[in-house]
């Protein structure tokens, strides 16, 4: 994917005294005290500030945080507490900045953060007016926020269209290069892990998946329908009956490249969806009619793990169990080891993946981890983000 890197235009001194514009994405948990509870994403902000920073440039950065109402500011949505988190972990005061459409002072060298992006009246429509202004801030805009580059906002596509430069940060070029090795140019056997409750809403992603994988591991309730559509009992589990056609289609579509969907061979149940409940291993053929299928058997665990250990490349997203209650979780910790186990390119994204990951404490053993839940997903559609098609529009000139 060709797209202009920030880190390039700093190696060749474009960016010493330009005005930087970053789109970070700084949108943290916070408490009812409007503490931050978990800063990832304002840690994984500071490599690109600090490079603009190392670079000589004058530097703007901004991000959305929570869900605003455009043109009204209460003080929960201010990035004030984001300002201060920054400011500490780049050793220097980062001062915040209201009311900045209409320009902003900052000299090369310095550091600012500019107020919630989505207070802006037209930021989520993409307000042609707005990106204009917002372009005419800057002399290089830096798109460095996967987790909106699903979104056409003016903050991160209109921004991009009328900027007289439009790059792409080092989180997003990461992200483009994890995408591209993963997806675009595999090492095979390709073999993706898709898991969640509903089929119905991984169904696109599914039907991407079956065109390109060498093997597609289902998990969950989507697991479920598959054993619904592979003639199998399950009893009271979550399932989706209605799609079970479509989950017959994946299947046949993927049988006629010669590659499968691997149907589990055995199951843990129980009779209610509780943390204490009692745990039963079952071939998947004897499920009862009170029972709740909650993970894979470690039967079927074991032969996923080996295909996993012999993939050249993983895609995962989604545990394959009720992994939050230890008696369910089994199927995930076999699976998540076997992927760090794995010589493959490994590439992971979703928020309960990523939970399941820190779970087992194998973030070092994945080769990449994506940290745009929505963006993710949209690639494993099939679908061309908006951040990736302006700035490859941005490239081409």
């Amino acid at each position: 994917m060709n797209v202009i890197r920030f880190s390039d235009l700093c190696a060749k001194g474009e960016a010493r005294g330009r005005r930087v514009f970053i789109r970070a994405d700084l949108n943290v948990p916070q408490d009812d005290t409007g503490r931050i509870t978990e800063d990832t994403r304002i840690r994984a902000s500071v490599p690109c500030i600090e490079m603009a920073l190392s670079a000589g440039a004058a530097v703007m950065v901004t991000s959305h945080l929570g869900r605003p109402t455009e043109g009204e500011f209460k003080p929960a949505d201010s990035l004030a507490p984001v300002a201060a988190r920054l400011g500490e972990l780049l050793g220097r005061e980062v001062k915040l900045v209201s009311d900045w459409t209409g320009g902003v002072q900052v000299a090369p060298g310095e550091v600012v953060l500019l107020e919630n992006c989505r207070l802006n009246k037209g930021e989520k429509k993409n307000d042609p007016a707005l990106a204009r202004k917002l372009a005419a801030l800057c002399d290089i805009f830096v798109h460095d926020a996967f987790g909106t580059a699903h979104r056409a906002e003016a903050s991160t596509y209109g921004i991009a269209q009328y900027a007289p430069v439009a790059s792409a940060g080092p989180l997003l070029a990461a992200e483009i290069d994890a995408i591209s090795k993963a997806l675009a140019s595999p090492k095979r056997p390709l073999v993706a892990i898709v898991a969640g409750s509903k089929v119905s809403t991984k169904l696109t992603i599914l039907q991407s998946l079956a065109k390109n994988v060498d093997g597609l591991i289902v998990g969950g309730g989507i697991a479920n329908t598959f054993l619904l559509a592979a003639g199998l009992p399950i009893g009271k589990s979550l399932a989706e009956p209605d799609l079970v056609g479509e989950a017959k289609a994946v299947i046949e579509a993927m049988k006629a490249r010669g590659a499968a969907v691997p149907i589990p061979v055995d199951v843990v149940t129980a009779k209610t969806f509780a943390a204490d409940a009692p745990a039963t291993v079952k071939a998947a053929a004897d499920v009862e009619a009170d029972d709740l299928i909650l993970d894979i058997g470690p039967r079927t665990a074991a032969l996923l793990a080996d295909q996993l250990k012999a993939a050249g490349t993983i895609v995962w997203n989604g545990p394959v169990g009720v992994f939050e209650f230890d008696a369910f979780a089994h199927g995930t910790e076999t699976l998540a080891r076997a992927i760090a186990q794995s010589d493959a390119f490994s590439i992971a994204g979703g928020g309960d993946t990523l939970a399941a990951i820190a779970k087992y404490g194998i973030e070092k053993d994945v080769s990449y981890i994506s940290t745009g839940g929505g963006a993710f997903l949209e690639v494993l559609e099939g679908k061309t983000l908006p951040a990736f098609e302006i700035l490859q529009k941005r490239a081409a000139g």
